[in-house]
């Protein structure tokens, strides 16, 4: 490829989306659109310059996590009936019994997976929100890294709502008593899901924009200079 090719498509401001190709988010196929949007040859699925109210939807979703996020600590996840004994418990007391009872391993484990990551899941995406309304240039590739790790361990976010359901199944099978889910499982379950319809809904291809727009007019600030 001659320095000509090389200039040309290394140069500021240069974007498929100027020219109207863009990516497929199913199958990765790089599409020619008319107008903003079209269809991709390959799977049929609608592709999008930037995913449609991408911002406002994620908005939706990370305050309904966010509201969600206080009753799923503060009320119970868990309550049992024995013989002679009627408890609940919240994730926070279930974290302080495993660690009192020797299991600090476990009760680390849960601590991290149901109280630390959504919280840093919430946090993540409201960096992310403000950062592309704020149109910022700063360190693109960080934020970027930053919201394929919310994608990454969204996956381990629901340890709580499996214990709960594993030990309700054993306990009912020896008919020693009853375990049965709380509120605060429906609300942890409600911050699960709304943190990872919040990810799902963020175009990351926001972050880019401004950097692109920047670079396009200190090209042009450059070539008038």
């Amino acid at each position: 490829m001659n320095t000509t090719t090389d200039s040309a498509l290394n140069a500021p401001g240069l974007r498929a989306a100027a020219h109207g190709l863009a990516v497929c988010l199913v199958c990765h196929q790089l599409c020619r659109l008319h107008g903003s949007h079209g269809r991709c040859p390959r799977c049929g699925e609608s592709v999008y310059l930037r995913k449609p109210g991408s911002v406002a939807k994620c908005w939706s979703f990370l305050i309904a996590a966010a509201l969600l996020y206080l009753p799923a600590n503060m009320l119970p996840v868990m309550s049992s009936n024995s013989i002679s004994v009627r408890q609940s418990d919240t994730i926070m007391s279930g974290v302080i019994y495993l660690w009192t009872q020797g299991s600090w391993p476990l009760a680390l484990v849960v601590f991290v997976a149901s109280i630390m990551v959504p919280l840093l899941k919430i946090l993540v995406l409201l960096l992310l929100l403000i950062s592309v309304q704020r149109r910022s240039v700063r360190q693109p590739m960080q934020r970027l890294k930053l919201y394929h790790l919310v994608e990454f361990v969204g996956r381990w976010s629901m340890l709580d709502i499996y214990a709960v359901a594993t030990l309700a199944a054993l306990v009912q099978l020896q008919a020693l008593g009853t375990i049965y889910a709380g509120p605060g499982a429906a609300a942890f379950g409600g911050v699960v899901v709304c943190t990872m319809l919040a990810s799902q809904s963020f175009d990351p291809r926001l972050i880019w924009d401004p950097i692109a727009e920047h670079a396009a007019t200190a090209g042009g600030d450059d070539g008038r200079a």
